[in-house]
């Protein structure tokens, strides 16, 4: 196998067992030469859960739940196929990632309008969702290894790509946090200021109340008597 194929394939192995995170497969055009080139790793039973060769697309359909009007409108080969493979994948095996491959390996493309050697590659986590498409020249056997080194720099790209959003969300959250306590805290100094403006102008502040007595009686005075009205 090539060199640059085992090294990305051990690059993104290293990630997943860092992570502790489950992979999940879904090939077409490749056959299985995905799955047969990372499990080729020692311990891969530690974080590879399945995998699917949906050849045909009554397979996607059954297998995978692509589906079948976006597949009969889009064709296999697309985007949106993509995804779906991956997507199916991910939720079957209830795995943490799920890379998917469908493409056209050659040397014809058996009717289709898109040349051979374009590959679509999905990726997809319980979160995200992305497909990337590439085109190859070469035979059968090169593009199909092409695909499959393609489909490894895909998922790696992909796993930076969210890795960024995620950072740049959370701390777009932390932002958001501080900017609400801020916000909080402002009120509160608002409310508390409010109030002891309405304390110092409040009339009954300048009257003393005592219970010392001042001479004056306060109440009604009754006389009793002991005649006979």
């Amino acid at each position: 196998m090539d060199a640059n194929i085992q090294a990305a394939a051990a690059k993104l192995v290293r990630r997943l067992k860092e992570g502790n995170h489950s992979l999940t497969l879904a090939e077409s055009c490749t056959g299985g030469l995905l799955a047969s080139t990372l499990t080729d790793i020692a311990g891969a039973s530690l974080w590879f859960k399945k995998s699917w060769i949906t050849y045909a697309n009554e397979a996607k359909v059954r297998e995978l739940g692509v589906d079948e009007e976006e597949l009969a409108s889009k064709g296999a080969v697309s985007a949106q196929v993509a995804i779906m493979m991956a997507k199916g994948a991910l939720e079957r095996a209830e795995a943490d990632f799920a890379i998917s491959v469908t493409g056209i390996a050659g040397p014809t493309n058996e009717g289709s309008k898109k040349p051979v050697g374009t590959v679509y590659v999905g990726i997809a986590s319980q979160n995200w969702a992305n497909a990337i498409r590439t085109q190859i020249g070469g035979t059968r056997a090169e593009n199909k290894a092409g695909f499959v080194y393609f489909a490894l720099l895909t998922a790696m790209q992909c796993w930076d790509d969210a890795m960024v959003r995620t950072k740049a969300e959370k701390r777009q959250q932390m932002d958001a946090i501080e900017e609400a306590k801020r916000l909080e805290a402002q009120r509160e100094a608002d409310r508390e200021r409010r109030d002891q403006e309405a304390r110092e102008k409040a009339p009954w502040q300048d009257e003393a109340w005592s219970d010392e007595d001042n001479g004056e009686e306060i109440g009604l005075a009754v006389e009793w008597s002991d005649d006979d009205e």
